[in-house]
């Protein structure tokens, strides 16, 4: 049977759309996946809100938060606030805080609803920014906000701090403030120049080898504090390298929107079962959360996401992915639940 929905047409009027297709099998209630798969999920406008969208942020927080509750429904964890999926569209901080508190609340009622949410500078004025203790400021105001209402962070890399760092020393001064404060881990986060150009040069050097010998040398010395770091760079070998060198009990969430289906499959490969595969906290489990988490072939699975990711937004300087024989695949057969 036909399902139909109301959408808003180019004059602000609703117009009926019938949707397309057959909907993926819903995982049975209590199925438990073998990797952790954060959603960046989107946030869902109001379209006819009586102000401008590009001046001020206008959220249908009815719809905004039912679709986590169906994102929590499929298995799937829900990263909050972030950067390209919200913050990087115009989300601002104010409304984001409140996305954040509303989230939360939704989510206890949830039974082992993951959640966690981005914390960052973006409220503070680039350039009136000029020393790292501001940047420091700037993240623990954030992160005030948010633990106060109980939430878990990702520490989501700072457009100030790679403005005004001046060396890897800069950037383990900044993370220790910040990690030694924190209440619970926290998931760190960076993203490569190809994402968000003001971010060349994060961890304090152009070199992707020596930027990635300092995040692994902070994650060490608060290897307790680190839950995991959720890396965007889409070079898959880069991402391997770094997961094998991550301390036992320290997560790679992957943010590759072209090789996840292999990486969160896995290659058997790392002194620890965490490390042989990666985690993953991905916008794309926005679009495909149904497909992911279904009770399906692993081939059908992938046909299912490779199909669907063709026609997601991708950076200007990468290649489009080629078909891989590995899928996203969450129930993998020799993998324990972890």
């Amino acid at each position: 049977m036909s399902q139909k929905i109301q959408l808003p047409n180019a004059d602000g009027r609703l117009e009926t759309y019938t949707l397309q297709g057959t909907a993926p099998s819903k995982p049975k209630a209590g199925v438990k996946f073998n990797r952790i798969a954060y959603s960046a999920a989107h946030v869902v406008a109001n379209p006819l809100a009586p102000h401008d969208p590009w001046l001020d942020c206008a959220v249908d927080w009815d719809a905004t938060i039912a679709y986590r509750q169906h994102l929590w429904s499929l298995g799937m964890g829900v990263a909050e606030a972030m950067d390209t999926a919200q913050r990087g569209m115009g989300l601002d901080w104010p409304t984001s805080l409140t996305l954040i508190q509303r989230s939360l609340d939704a989510a206890k009622d949830v039974p082992g609803a993951f959640l966690a949410s981005g914390c960052g500078t973006d409220h503070l004025n680039l350039d009136s920014v000029t020393t790292v203790d501001e940047v420091i400021a700037g993240y623990e105001f954030q992160m005030a906000a948010i633990e106060k209402l109980g939430g878990k962070l990702i520490v989501m890399a700072s457009r100030a701090l790679a403005r005004v760092a001046k060396s890897p020393a800069d950037y383990e001064r900044v993370y220790d403030r910040i990690l030694s404060q924190a209440k619970q881990p926290v998931i760190l986060h960076w993203l490569g120049d190809m994402f968000d150009p003001a971010l060349t040069g994060y961890w304090g050097s152009s070199d992707t080898q020596q930027a990635m010998d300092t995040a692994l040398g902070i994650i060490q010395a608060h290897a307790s504090k680190v839950d995991g770091i959720k890396i965007s760079l889409l070079d898959k070998d880069k991402e391997i390298q770094m997961r094998r060198r991550l301390p036992a009990n320290v997560r790679m969430y992957t943010g590759d929107d072209f090789n996840y289906a292999e990486l969160i499959a896995g290659d058997g490969q790392g002194a620890h079962l965490v490390h042989q595969q990666s985690d993953a906290l991905l916008g794309i489990f926005d679009a495909i959360a149904p497909a992911a988490s279904a009770p399906s072939p692993r081939e059908r699975l992938l046909q299912n996401a490779a199909r669907t990711t063709r026609f997601c937004p991708r950076a200007p300087a990468a290649e489009r992915p080629q078909e891989s024989s590995q899928a996203p695949w969450l129930r993998a057969k020799n993998a324990a639940v972890v």
